[in-house]
C-alpha cells in the first residue's frame, strides 16, 4: 500500500531558478502551532534554503504563518527549523554542498502518513540565458497543448 501524500505547499520558483539534480525526503522538527498552521496550508518556501552545520541540517527562511487560534505560545513564523536526516545522507549532502555552485533548497512541504515531510533539492543555480530557454520551452509546450485541443 502506497503512503498517502497531501501537498501543503510547492516551491514553484525553484524549478525556474535552479537545476534540481537530486531530491531528498527529510523530516522536519516543528512545534504544535506550526503543524496546525500547516493543516491550514499557511506556508511559503520561496525564500527558504537549507544548510548543514555540525552534523545537523537546518531550514532557514521558510515562512510558516502564525496559527489563527494560537495564543501567547504561538511560534515565530521564520524561525530556524531542524531537518531530520540520517547521518549517511547528511555526510553525502555535505560533501556535495562543498562543491562549487551547489545548494540545498526546499521544493515542497507535504503530509505523509500524518507526518510533515520536506522534499529538499540538491540544486545548481541557472544563468539568465538558461532561464530564458526554460521560458521558451514552456511557451512551446503550451502552444502545442493549445493546438491539440
Amino acid at each position: 500500500m502506497e503512503a498517502q501524500e497531501k501537498n501543503i505547499t510547492v516551491n514553484k520558483k525553484a524549478e525556474y531558478e535552479y537545476y534540481i539534480e537530486q531530491r531528498i525526503e527529510a523530516g522536519i522538527s516543528l512545534v504544535g502551532t506550526e503543524v496546525k498552521a500547516l493543516r491550514q496550508n499557511k506556508a511559503n518556501l520561496t525564500d527558504g534554503y537549507a544548510f548543514i552545520r555540525n552534523g545537523e541540517a537546518w531550514l532557514i527562511g521558510a515562512n510558516i504563518s502564525r496559527y489563527d487560534q494560537g495564543n501567547i505560545y504561538n511560534h515565530d513564523p521564520v524561525r530556524k527549523r531542524k531537518l531530520l536526516l540520517k547521518k549517511s545522507e547528511l555526510r553525502k549532502l555535505d560533501n556535495k554542498i562543498k562543491e562549487k555552485g551547489y545548494t540545498l533548497i526546499p521544493l515542497r512541504l507535504y503530509f505523509k502518513q500524518g507526518k510533515v515531510k520536506l522534499e529538499l533539492g540538491l540544486a545548481r543555480g541557472k544563468k539568465s540565458y538558461d532561464k530564458r530557454e526554460s521560458i521558451a520551452k514552456k511557451d512551446i509546450r503550451r502552444e502545442l497543448e493549445r493546438n491539440i485541443k
